[in-house]
């Protein structure tokens, strides 16, 4: 039973010493990494480190002072944004005088017709309606009849025998309509299409002839000068959940 014992003992021993030895040997085969950097390298390596914190610090810092600057001029320029805005309606209303590139149509009588005694003295509200549809296709900005600025509200029609825009009468020629385009590329392509418009070769039915002229310069199509009416429109009811 001793010997039993013994042989126990002697086997528990020899395991823990063959794990010991297992570990030292493991321990001394794969040795711990250790920065082999030097006392310089660790600092410049710690200054930039400093520099980027800083650099990040400055952009913070700046980006923070940009909005307060945002916030106090949105503040002081609350009247400044409204005028600004009622402007841009005012001009998108044609309620402006607006300068551009674009083409003149001249509308004359066919003087080859006058010599016959064929007299010409105004022109049809249906073909300067589709005149306006054609330019208005060709992506033409701005239009302006006789003096007469053209808005989405513009009334063309004859009364009493007589053309009228709005209530101004046309009721002489040459008529001269300026067109505005976006940019000059724009206006010579407009002047292209016009050049050859199916809507202008219907004037010479009337004994009228529809003359296409490309400016040097700017035009300038005066501000709308009738009263804009609105219908339809009534007034919100704060107390039937509109806002105060």
């Amino acid at each position: 039973m001793d010997k039993y014992k013994k042989n126990i003992s002697f086997t528990l021993i020899t395991v823990v010493i063959g794990f010991m030895i297992a570990i030292q040997f493991r321990t001394v085969k794969e040795p711990i990494v250790r920065d082999t950097r030097d006392t310089w390298e660790l600092r410049e390596d710690v200054i930039k480190e400093k520099e980027l914190q800083l650099k990040l610090l400055r952009e913070v810092r700046s980006n923070e002072e940009k909005i307060a600057k945002y916030e106090t001029e949105l503040k002081q320029s609350k009247e400044q944004i409204l005028r600004e805005t009622l402007e841009e309606l005012k001009a998108e209303a044609g309620l402006t005088e607006v300068q551009g590139y674009g083409i003149i149509l001249t509308i004359e009588p066919v003087y080859e017709e006058l010599l016959l005694g064929n007299s010409v003295t105004s022109v049809s509200p249906d073909l300067l309606k589709r005149l306006v549809n054609e330019l208005n296709m060709y992506d033409a900005l701005q239009i302006s009849i006789d003096g007469q600025r053209l808005i989405n509200t513009t009334v063309i029609r004859d009364i009493n025998g007589e053309t009228k825009i709005d209530g101004h009468s046309l009721n002489h020629l040459p008529i001269e309509i300026k067109v505005i385009a976006d940019d000059t590329k724009a206006a010579e392509k407009l002047f292209n299409r016009m050049q050859v418009s199916k809507s202008a070769d219907e004037f010479f039915i009337d004994n009228l002839r529809v003359k296409v002229n490309k400016p040097d310069g700017l035009i300038t199509i005066p501000a709308y000068e009738n009263t804009i009416r609105v219908r339809d429109l009534e007034p919100v009811n704060s107390e039937k959940g509109g806002n105060s």
